[in-house]
């Protein structure tokens, strides 16, 4: 089978090539796939560059999410075949969805929800549970809270701010041009504010009427640091991702001026009964149309390479799925 292989470590258009690789077996657990769509994120970038924490030994596949239909099962999985299912792949194993097959394992991967294409389903699963995880784990967001959202038009922020609409909260995107605004407030922002040579901060509360409640951060850095200081007492400050290339660092004395709790967020590490309940929350939150499709370019395999580049270059607005 045909599948994008990294065969070393640098920028995207260098190191992956289109290549013949060996069909591939399902073990005790796993599942094989036949691949519709592939979610495209920072992540993917991070492994060409081979500075992600779970990069797998070269050369490798890297992909970390899918829709499709189940081709092959392992031993003890009862899933049928021909399945539409979505979810993360087995990247780390080398067998990511920038292929024409796909390995995962069985408890990563879902049936797609009614009112979801192949499109949507592949750029659905990673950014949602990540966005439940952090605002209802973690954040115990309630309806009439203030949440803010950075890189508010990126693939988890997307998926951040329509959770915290569809959950009764008031959202402020931050965003880093005026497209990426207008995009943000499509999706539900009551606001968006524009970094620019001004702190954020004050212009966060401007826009909210007061301080921030939350604080969902998948940049880090600078901003983050900013943005900190936007929240009032009893605030939750979300460590999602970095982005910008680093952690914030974040001085004490202002999580202790406001009582603010500085919250680590992984979407991983749950049950299987958890995340058929996450799941289950998620479908009918689609079903009902309060979670709509925000996949605004769809890049065929051949174009992984550009659409890498474009995304590392902070070139993307929305989320990219390559489709077959």
């Amino acid at each position: 089978m045909k599948a994008w292989q990294v065969q070393g470590a640098g920028a995207p258009g260098d190191v992956l090539r289109w290549v013949d690789v060996e069909p591939l077996a399902p073990g005790p657990g796993q599942v094989v796939i036949d691949v519709r769509a592939a979610g495209i994120g920072l992540p993917d970038v991070f492994m060409c560059q081979g500075h992600y924490p779970l990069t797998p030994p070269l050369p490798f596949t890297p992909g970390q999410e899918v829709a499709g239909t189940v081709a092959a099962v392992g031993e003890g999985v009862d899933r049928p075949v021909g399945q539409r299912v979505m979810g993360v792949t087995a990247f780390y194993l080398g067998h990511g969805s920038f292929a024409e097959q796909c390995l995962a394992d069985a408890g990563n991967i879902r049936e797609v929800p009614e009112g979801l294409d192949d499109t949507g389903a592949a750029g659905f699963w990673i950014p949602h549970v990540t966005a439940w995880t952090g605002l209802v784990e973690r954040g115990g967001i309630r309806a009439g809270e203030a949440l803010v959202v950075l890189g508010a038009s990126g693939g988890s922020g997307t998926a951040a701010v329509q959770l915290g609409v569809a959950l009764g909260a008031r959202v402020v995107g931050v965003v880093s041009d005026e497209a990426k605004a207008a995009f943000s407030r499509d999706l539900g922002a009551t606001e968006a504010v524009v970094i620019g040579d001004q702190p954020v901060a004050p212009r966060v509360r401007d826009a909210l009427g007061g301080p921030a409640d939350l604080v969902f951060d998948p940049v880090g850095g600078a901003l983050a640091e900013d943005v900190v200081t936007a929240l009032g007492r009893n605030g939750r400050f979300l460590l999602i991702g970095f982005a910008s290339g680093r952690w914030p660092s974040i001085d004490p004395h202002e999580l202790v001026r406001t009582n603010t709790s500085l919250v680590g967020v992984i979407a991983g590490g749950q049950s299987t009964e958890e995340l058929d309940r996450v799941h289950a929350e998620l479908g009918e939150l689609v079903r009902s149309g309060r979670l709509r499709n925000s996949v605004t370019a769809t890049p065929a395999f051949a174009e992984l390479p550009a659409a890498l580049r474009e995304l590392a270059d902070r070139r993307v607005v929305g989320k990219q799925v390559l489709v077959r």
